[in-house]
């Protein structure tokens, strides 16, 4: 490696973020900032880390893409019967970061998990090109497999099962909620000066904003 990894820095320079310009829903703040991300051209402005940590306390995280946001939180897909699907069945809570390095900026979401309904999870599904709907069903995801051909040959066997016909949702991919209660917005400033204002839910459902040291 010729870099020196300590000697790598950016001094963030893009703006500033002050308590009187954001909203006080931070749901509606976090879609601001989204529209602009999805603006800045970044290539996946959706791309979020997951974190999640299983029964016996182990952390694990991965890029997951948001796909709904609304009221009640963000909502991506996967399979049940994942990694990250068993860690939120044992432990029903999670993490997530959003990073926009073209803005110097990074969301950081708190919260529980829930299952999204199965009709949330169909309308979804059948949004999905047809062999991103097959992929739900070949891929035992996070299970050891014996090489890509394994995965190439049931793609095949699927696709001439189900050609011309609908293909039914598998019971074990669907979407999961997050319902926030902690969202930080982080907006890089110059000095390693920055910008940090943190939504809280207090106990009769509405938010505190706090500013946190950078």
């Amino acid at each position: 490696m010729n870099q020196n990894i300590a000697d790598l820095r950016q001094n963030y320079t893009f703006g500033g973020l002050i308590e009187h310009e954001i909203k006080d829903n931070p749901l509606e703040q976090f879609k601001n900032w989204f529209q602009e991300a999805v603006e800045s051209d970044l290539l996946e402005p959706n791309a979020m880390t997951l974190a999640t940590v299983n029964a016996e306390g182990q952390p694990s995280a991965r890029m997951v893409l948001l796909k709904d946001l609304d009221k009640r939180g963000f909502v991506f897909f996967t399979n049940y019967n994942s990694e990250k699907g068993q860690h939120l069945a044992e432990n029903p809570a999670a993490a997530l970061v959003f990073w926009w390095d073209k803005l110097e900026r990074q969301v950081r979401i708190q919260g529980a998990i829930e299952k999204v309904s199965a009709e949330e999870s169909d309308n979804y599904f059948y949004t999905r090109p047809i062999n991103s709907q097959l992929g739900a069903y070949i891929s035992d995801q996070s299970q050891v497999i014996p090489n890509r051909e394994f995965l190439e040959e049931k793609l095949t066997e699927l696709k001439q099962k189900y050609e011309g016909q609908k293909i039914p949702r598998a019971e074990h991919w669907g979407g999961f909620r997050l319902i926030p209660h902690v969202i930080e917005f982080w907006q890089g400033r110059p000095s390693r000066l920055h910008d940090r204002l943190r939504y809280k839910l207090s106990q009769n459902n509405s938010w505190i904003v706090e500013r946190l040291a950078p």
